[in-house]
């Protein structure tokens, strides 16, 4: 029986339903049209939004506790964490670069089993090494007084010489530091930091015993030196709170800095610190006694080797965050500096007596001055704010002028506004210190500083705060300001001299802008004028009737290199100009009759 017929197979186009007819209009009124090329719209189209997304299920946003994942007791533990992104080949070490993890750094825990002999437990030692070049280049011109026995022109008689001076120096720093614990969430249980500098300068002056008492001494000099900045041990004593609220105390030589721009204290000395915080650190506190070190007179640098001063700081502070206002940090602060050097005779390096100061009857002094005071730094909206406020009272035990004690009664402000735009920032800045008004009065009311190291007004770039302004004719090796300083002290030395509140006080006004050009390049900006707010201790050293207040204009613009956007390279070349007032003049008039002093300084920084 002949087999059935096969069925035909139906035709594609039998099985594929026929498409429906295209409405074109219907279309472009249906959002089908924001679909025909993806990530493609309409103009003036907005599809309507989806359904807003509850989570009726608030247990499902919780983690689920650590008993929730079984067999986790079985898990072991990582003792050296810090190397696991190296083993995961992540990052390879290399001991010359800081930029990325480094054991030289304090990136990585110290690996014991490399360093048998070091005498540590555990696994959370770290060791960090900084180490700092700074060299400076310093064109210069300011009075110059010829020298009393001879002169380096012979024939010269005017009270100054030729201004025109320079100096280099050349400082390393090296520091080191040993810590005990992982300080990215709490404080070191235990550091031990050593810091050393060494710094080599040469000066060239223009004029005999400038640099050496004696007059047979050539008017340049070449010195260097090798001081010991930090040696310290600081241990953890506790936590106040589950977020590392702690406190701590610190011994040996280590910095302190008294308030936010250092204008009263800020220096590298030996003393005992007890510091912490409370309140989730909205409470920050300082209690420290500190006994002061001698100086190295060329370079400023610790001298370890000579007897520590009868000179004693006693410090108490405590900072408040947001307050009065957020954004801003409040200070109060109680300093007592007692000075006991009364017998002391301390002849510098470069043969000059600098205790006691050669004014007045020329004895030795002591006294106790307490310095009240109130410190802000921060913002109020769009306003950056830094202010200072201290008042000085004590007593003098031989005021200079009357070989009488004498009341201590000064007082200080400065205050800087800075506003942000952009990449600009634009300051105001100004400071006030009182003068003395009468010299032979029991009273002695010229605000001075213990060791003061201003960040402020454009600060080492400004002419009058970096360099060394001498007295002549009113008192023997004696400055009007030291360098690194704003006040008018009439001082032997701010590093080896003694405060001063017989002084014809300052008064300063400044302006000034930063201009962020590129990431790497800064250009500053600063304009101030300075006077003496009573020239009557002037007079009376300078037998003179009078003396006009007005200092003059500090002129001075910089420029700040970064070439790795980073701190690691910084280039700086800075210019100042002192145009002298009246008062400048009638101090230091010359057969020169120098209408402008000028200062330059090129610094590079290196640091690792």
């Amino acid at each position: 029986m002949p087999p059935p017929p096969a069925a035909e197979e139906p035709a594609l186009d039998e099985l594929t339903p026929p498409p429906p007819p295209v409405d074109w209009k219907e279309m472009m009124d249906d959002d089908l049209v924001t679909q025909i090329i993806e990530g493609r719209r309409r103009p003036g189209y907005t599809p309507d939004l989806p359904d807003q997304l509850t989570q009726d299920n608030v247990g499902a946003l919780r983690p689920p506790p650590p008993e929730a994942f079984p067999g986790i007791e079985d898990q072991l533990p990582v003792p050296d964490r810090w190397r696991l992104i190296e083993t995961l080949g992540v990052v390879k070490e290399r001991w010359f670069d800081p930029y990325h993890q480094n054991v030289l750094k304090g990136d990585r825990a110290i690996d014991r089993s490399k360093v048998p002999w070091l005498p540590i437990k555990g696994d959370d030692w770290f060791f960090v090494a900084n180490l700092v070049s700074d060299s400076v280049f310093e064109p210069r011109t300011f009075p110059i007084p010829n020298g009393v026995q001879t002169t380096e022109r012979p024939g010269s008689l005017d009270v100054f010489g030729k201004n025109r001076s320079f100096v280099a120096a050349q400082t390393f720093i090296a520091g080191f530091a040993l810590i005990k614990g992982s300080t990215a969430f709490k404080p070191p249980d235990v550091e031990y930091r050593l810091t050393l500098a060494y710094q080599a300068n040469y000066v060239d002056v223009p004029e005999r015993r400038v640099l050496d008492v004696r007059p047979s001494k050539a008017s340049h000099r070449f010195d260097h030196f090798i001081g010991v900045q930090e040696a310290f041990i600081d241990k953890h004593l506790g936590n106040t709170s589950d977020r590392y609220d702690f406190y701590s105390i610190r011994l040996g030589i280590q910095p302190f800095q008294s308030d936010f721009r250092g204008f009263l204290f800020n220096d590298s000395q030996l003393g005992i610190r007890l510091f912490g915080n409370r309140d989730n650190n909205r409470f920050q506190y300082n209690l420290a006694a500190f006994w002061r070190l001698e100086k190295d007179t060329n370079s400023g640098l610790n001298d370890i080797t000579q007897t520590p001063r009868s000179d004693f700081i006693f410090t108490g502070n405590l900072y408040r965050q947001d307050f009065p206002f957020v954004g801003l940090t409040s200070q109060v602060s109680v300093t007592y500096n007692m000075n006991r050097e009364k017998n002391d005779i301390q002849i510098d390096h470069n043969g000059f007596p600098v205790r006691p100061a050669l004014l007045g009857d020329l004895r030795g002094r002591e006294y106790d001055v307490v310095y009240l005071g109130y410190s802000a730094d921060g913002r109020i909206g769009r306003i950056n704010l830094t202010a200072s406020l201290y008042a000085a009272l004590g007593e003098d035990r031989n005021s200079f002028f009357t070989s009488k004690p004498a009341e201590i009664r000064a007082g200080f402000a400065a205050a800087e506004l800075s506003y942000d735009h952009d990449w600009m920032r634009f300051r105001l800045s100004g400071l006030y210190a009182t003068g003395d008004g009468d010299p032979y009065n029991n009273t002695e009311g010229g605000f001075d500083a213990i060791f003061e190291n201003p960040i402020f007004g454009g600060a080492d770039t400004s002419y009058w705060i970096r360099q060394t302004i001498p007295f002549a004719g009113g008192g023997r090796v004696i400055s009007i300001s030291g360098r690194n300083g704003i006040l008018n002290s009439l001082r032997s030395s701010k590093e080896e001299g003694q405060s001063n509140f017989n002084n014809p006080g300052t008064i300063f006004l400044g302006a000034g802008a930063d201009f962020d050009l590129t990431p790497e390049f800064r250009l500053s900006t600063n304009l101030n004028h300075l006077w003496f707010e009573n020239t009557s201790s002037l007079q009376v050293l300078r037998s003179e009737g009078s003396i006009p207040k007005d200092i003059g204009w500090d002129l001075s613009v910089a420029t700040i290199w970064r070439p790795k956007a980073t701190q690691n390279i910084v280039g700086r070349l800075s210019a100042a100009v002192l145009l002298p007032g009246k008062g400048f003049k009638d101090l230091f008039d010359n057969k020169q009759r120098d209408d402008a002093y000028l200062s330059i300084l090129a610094n590079v920084i290196v640091s690792f």
